[in-house]
């Protein structure tokens, strides 16, 4: 994961355990900023690795004959 996601979603933690007020509108900011640490996890399950000079071999055949 880039290291500015890695802040962005430290930032996004701290905002949510700010948030804990009963009052509505910190319950639904608290709700929009797990979801969106969610989906940064999500992302990160689904970002290939970086770009290197090593070839996977095995994953380059499978690419060519799909």
């Amino acid at each position: 994961m880039p290291p500015t996601f890695v802040l962005a979603r430290d930032h996004l933690e701290r905002a949510a355990a700010i948030l804990q007020g009963p009052d509505s509108q910190s319950r639904q900011l608290r709700h929009i900023i797990e979801r969106t640490i969610g989906l940064m996890e999500e992302l990160e399950t689904e970002l290939p690795p970086e770009a290197g000079n090593i070839l996977d071999f095995s994953a380059f055949r499978r690419g060519r004959h799909a």
